[in-house]
């Protein structure tokens, strides 16, 4: 097995690309921890020790017409979050100036809902504006499933990444959600680098898929050429189809993170939601393939503080740098 590991080392720094079959292999690999230290060091050779900070704010909550069974937000499911149609502008900049007093690089407005409409995005200009003005964020949006029109509209705006989560394989996103496709998505992010922008997709892990669902995921991201790839945890929210599920093992968690790092060796692999559950050990993910974080809160869940993060990080030999795109 160290044969293995030497040689998709060598592979990838000398420009190829490991296979799912050389990934599946990947994961029998019997010590974890060689599997980790081989991603941390494809990390290290591709993306330096550049840590990319960005966090996100809840601009619409609630009231979602979508079933995503892992979704506090969805109206299906009961789960008692506060709903509000659009956050208020002092609101938003207050978290926007808190977050680049910090040196986070970029920030995105996040709506619930399949889409937002290019009438309904029109409301969100001025915020963007405030934001752009009075901070040094990089704008970001994730709206759901916009079409050209909307996104042309977001980049008038000055947002230069959109985000929208595959979260899961194409074959068991139908088990997560069935009001929009695994293709939906797609498309929304293909018409966004169509337009302009960088692209920014990821998963949630622990929803009841395998190891093998997520290799595919990964490489479903790798061909669509993304480079920002925010890894969640499932957070399992009472009221929602996923809230009994059992929280993954800290090592499940770190392979996962591994095996994303060499499918996609020159992406920011980014954690996100989640990863909170695992306490200092979340930090151990730092040292297995990611070089990015969603700080602060995330939509319904509270994350960790961005003073413990950016201490934590900073020990790890981390410095931070602001993403391309």
């Amino acid at each position: 097995m160290q044969n293995l590991l030497t040689h998709v080392y060598d592979d990838l720094v000398n420009g190829k690309t490991i296979d799912k079959g050389t990934a599946v292999r990947l994961v029998r690999v019997p010590d974890p921890g060689a599997l980790c230290a081989l991603a941390d060091n494809v990390r290290r050779f591709f993306m330096g020790n550049h840590f990319h900070l960005c966090s996100i704010i809840n601009g619409r909550s609630g009231n979602c017409s979508e079933d995503c069974r892992f979704c506090a937000q969805s109206a299906r499911n009961h789960t008692g979050i506060d709903s509000y149609p659009l956050i208020a502008e002092e609101k938003a900049v207050i978290q926007a100036l808190d977050n680049d007093r910090h040196g986070v690089h970029r920030l995105s407005l996040v709506t619930s809902g399949r889409r937002m409409e290019v009438a309904q995005l029109e409301e969100i200009r001025p915020l963007y504006g405030a934001i752009a003005e009075k901070t040094s964020l990089a704008l970001c949006a994730s709206m759901g499933l916009l079409d050209k029109d909307g996104l042309l509209a977001l980049k008038t705006m000055g947002v230069s990444r959109y985000h929208c989560n595959l979260e899961t394989s194409a074959s068991y996103f139908p088990k997560v959600c069935t009001t929009h496709t695994h293709n939906d998505k797609v498309q929304t992010l293909q018409q966004a680098q169509e337009v302009g922008m960088s692209i920014c997709s990821g998963g949630i892990i622990g929803m009841g898929e395998s190891m093998q669902d997520r290799i595919e995921l990964a490489f479903e991201l790798r061909d669509l050429g993304v480079k920002s790839i925010p890894i969640n945890i499932l957070t399992p929210i009472k009221g929602t189809p996923f809230g009994a599920r059992p929280l993954l093992s800290l090592q499940e968690v770190l392979i996962t993170v591994a095996l994303f790092r060499l499918i996609n060796p020159d992406a920011v692999i980014r954690m996100a939601g989640g990863r909170q559950q695992l306490g200092r050990d979340q930090y151990r993910c730092f040292t297995s393939g990611a070089n990015g974080a969603i700080v602060g809160n995330y939509l319904t869940t509270v994350g960790s503080g961005i003073k413990e993060d950016l201490v934590a990080l900073a020990g790890l030999g981390f410095t931070f740098t602001a993403d391309n795109g």
